[in-house]
């Protein structure tokens, strides 16, 4: 559950534009590596990276801290979550193992549909499913089998 709570963590930082996971260091490797002149960092203005295509705007940021404040669950279920948005600064902070276990597994499919490209969104859908898939009550070797061969697609 602690590996799932880092995986969340990093995602949702990740597609919440949080700067503690963009160094400016990884973005210049993924323009050499990948081949992706949009996202190279300019070299005059260090601290200035281009948006990449996976991030929020602030009002999409916005919808999603309140979509989130929102949320209800049945008692049991998870903890209030409403408690973990902080509005001013747009983000998540303080979430049980547990919650980033249900966010991870049933709400980030829900959460980014309309907000990021359908290819972001399907494999944040598959790292979800996947998650789901191993952290079950049964383990269905058919399923496991097919996400061993697919884990590398997947991440």
């Amino acid at each position: 559950m602690h590996i799932e709570k880092n995986v969340f963590d990093n995602i949702f930082n990740t597609v919440m534009d949080i700067k503690e996971n963009q160094r400016i260091n990884a973005r210049k490797d993924l323009a050499i590596i990948c081949n992706r002149p949009e996202l190279q960092v300019d070299e005059r203005r260090l601290n200035v990276m281009p948006k990449a295509m996976y991030t929020l705007t602030k009002d999409q940021k916005r919808k999603v801290c309140e979509w989130v404040k929102c949320l209800r669950f049945p008692d049991g279920y998870a903890s209030n979550l409403s408690r973990c948005v902080d509005m001013m600064e747009l983000r998540l902070h303080g979430m049980k193992s547990h919650d980033c276990h249900i966010f991870m597994q049933k709400l980030i499919p829900v959460a980014f549909r309309e907000m990021v490209p359908e290819r972001v969104w399907s494999a944040l859908t598959e790292v979800s499913l996947m998650f789901q898939v191993l952290c079950s009550t049964t383990l269905d070797i058919r399923k496991v089998q097919e996400l061993e061969d697919s884990v590398a697609v997947i991440m």
